[in-house]
């Protein structure tokens, strides 16, 4: 029997990357982990039996380095203003290294005139990483992930609200996956490349929901009645400056905010949900509540309690105090390049032709 290819797994510190090396480690691929630096993540990857690569992925000698011996890789750019920097460092060391097949983490907003200059930049190599014929490509195109939904799991857990600026409750609706199943379909394509190169998929999770039903399933999960409040962009930003979880950064926000238009346009609700979770992995995509559940279960501090409820009293006064964030000033400042005329998804001709909305599919698809 063939040994199994070897695999690079860059970001494997983050949200998908973690999930992918994991998965890959469970059907006993060789994996090399590519990390920023060592923490409980890369102690996670190196007991599941991962080799660990220290490096800076913005360095074309490093990653050189990283996939020397490597056959198949995911590429997931940082969440960062020079994704695009990373993305060419990337292709130019993967062609150089004949890699023979690579999954590459997209985005469903993808557009080549978008507001956001992240959205603008995953455009542009997601063409840089299928210029190579000699090297195939499988494309997940991620939405609104699940895990943005619980930057706020902790008000809902100790005040009973889910505040974000997603429009009207009972209208404004996505199929929001898991990072688990979004790693379930890269690795899907990472073992089989001969069914699923040249390919693009969008996992989801089952259902599309309001902003209301995401607050019931959090209420659900966390044992007590949770309200959906639809708060404005400002406070939303201001609430991010002023917790500053630990992804946060400015870039990242400016960007935020811009998705949250998008979500508010309907835009994450168009084509979903899909089959491409259980099509591709055999696995039913993971049902929201339970992603609350699992994530209740790993964080004690979410159990609900007189302390946690006075933090998050003094978390909320934090948020009021906070001087708002200019987030037009923010780009101006780290000279974004913007554009005089940019499209938001739906008003773009080219991608609402390449999304088109299929029929309807609001009932359960499968549910794990």
């Amino acid at each position: 029997m063939p040994a199994k290819p070897r695999i690079l797994v860059t970001s494997a510190s983050g949200k998908t990357g973690l999930q992918v090396a994991l998965q890959l480690r469970a059907k006993a691929y060789p994996v090399r982990a590519f990390i920023r630096q060592r923490d409980y993540r890369s102690d996670l990857l190196e007991r599941a039996g991962a080799e660990l690569f220290v490096g800076d992925q913005y360095s074309l000698s490093d990653m050189r380095n990283a996939l020397k011996g490597v056959q198949r890789a995911y590429q997931c750019a940082p969440t960062a203003p020079n994704g695009l920097h990373f993305n060419a460092i990337f292709t130019v060391a993967a062609y150089e290294a004949k890699i023979e097949h690579v999954v590459t983490l997209s985005q469903w907003l993808s557009s080549v005139e978008h507001p956001s200059l992240f959205t603008r930049e995953v455009y542009l190599s997601d063409i840089l990483i299928g210029m190579r014929p000699e090297m195939s490509v499988t494309t997940v195109n991620v939405g609104w992930f699940a895990e943005n939904y619980l930057m706020v799991l902790g008000m809902a857990a100790h005040l009973g609200q889910f505040t974000m600026p997603l429009g009207d409750g009972g209208v404004k609706k996505n199929a929001a996956p898991s990072n688990e199943d979004i790693a379930r379909v890269a690795v899907g394509a990472l073992t089989d490349p001969a069914h699923h190169a040249g390919k693009t998929y969008r996992p989801t999770g089952p259902m599309l929901l309001s902003p209301i039903e995401i607050a019931d399933a959090m209420g659900r999960a966390l044992g007590r009645r949770v309200r959906y409040v639809d708060i404005s962009e400002r406070m939303m930003v201001k609430a991010l400056k002023a917790l500053r979880p630990a992804n946060y950064s400015e870039a990242a926000v400016t960007q935020l905010a811009i998705y949250l238009e998008e979500y508010r346009r309907g835009t994450f609700a168009v084509n979903a949900p899909t089959e491409d979770v259980f099509q591709v992995s055999g696995h039913a995509p993971e049902a929201f509540e339970s992603i609350v559940r699992r994530k209740v279960a790993e964080q004690p501090d979410l159990v609900r309690s007189m302390s946690g409820s006075l933090n998050a009293i003094g978390n909320f006064l934090k948020i009021l105090t906070m001087r708002p964030f200019d987030l037009d000033r923010a780009q101006a400042q780290r000279d974004y390049v913007r554009l005089s005329s940019p499209s938001y998804c739906q008003d773009d001709a080219a991608w609402s032709e390449k999304h088109q909305p299929t029929a309807s599919k609001t009932a359960s698809i499968r549910v794990a």
